[in-house]
């Protein structure tokens, strides 16, 4: 069986189950348009599905996805800004509430970041988009208090999301809304292994569960 037939059997069962239960909600949003009050920053990982961790509907998410949740810093370069450019449209034309950066556990691009210490860097995309948390790798290598392989890893991961957190308030639309109490920043972590979710406590920059 194709990977595809999957798909299309699951479109077959969507068609006949939830769109005709929820037909009237997704005409409206096919009509009126999409007012999400939050847009989060999420990892590709197919192991991290938002709308499905976080119990949400069509329309209630507007979710931007990349390797590692990464939120790079507002440049005015002539290359093409993916991440960027849905950022202001989340900001600027749906004028979300909050953006959440969602970072998860046992991350690829962290893991294949960390590996690169003291290599040669190659010229792929994936290396060269990570190497904007190049100096948080370099900190951690550095940090003698970091043991093993996991615990970097981890810490990684972490400090990652303070990163994305700090580079949008780079972004002056950002700023500004932060600063008038129009828009709120936060960072999340979910564990894979335990399906824990951790906010970071934005004074201590530590993790804290918020789930039960």
């Amino acid at each position: 069986m194709a990977a595809t037939d999957k798909l299309i059997a699951g479109y077959q069962r969507f068609r006949e189950g939830y769109y005709q239960d929820n037909k009237t909600k997704l005409s409206k949003l096919a009509k009126e348009g999409q007012f999400p009050k939050i847009a989060i920053v999420s990892c590709s990982d197919s192991r991290v599905e938002p709308t499905l961790i976080l119990d949400c509907e069509p329309g209630d998410l507007f979710v931007i996805r990349n390797v590692a949740n990464l939120v790079p810093p507002c440049e005015d370069t002539d290359n093409f800004h993916g991440t960027s450019a849905a950022l202001e449209f989340a900001v600027t034309g749906l004028e979300v509430e909050s953006i959440i950066v969602l970072g998860h556990t046992q991350c690829g691009g962290i893991k294949a970041l960390m590996d690169t210490d003291g290599k040669k860097i190659d010229k792929s995309f994936i290396s060269k988009w990570m190497l904007q948390l190049e100096g948080v790798r370099d900190e951690i290598i550095a940090d003698t208090t970091l043991k093993d392989e996991l615990s970097r890893n981890n810490c990684c991961e972490q400090k990652g999301i303070q990163h994305s957190l700090n580079n949008l308030m780079t972004f002056p639309w950002v700023k500004e809304r932060v600063d008038s109490g129009k828009l709120r920043l936060h960072g999340w972590r979910y564990d894979l292994n335990s399906s824990e979710l951790c906010a970071m406590d934005a004074k201590t920059g530590k993790f804290v569960r918020i789930s039960k």
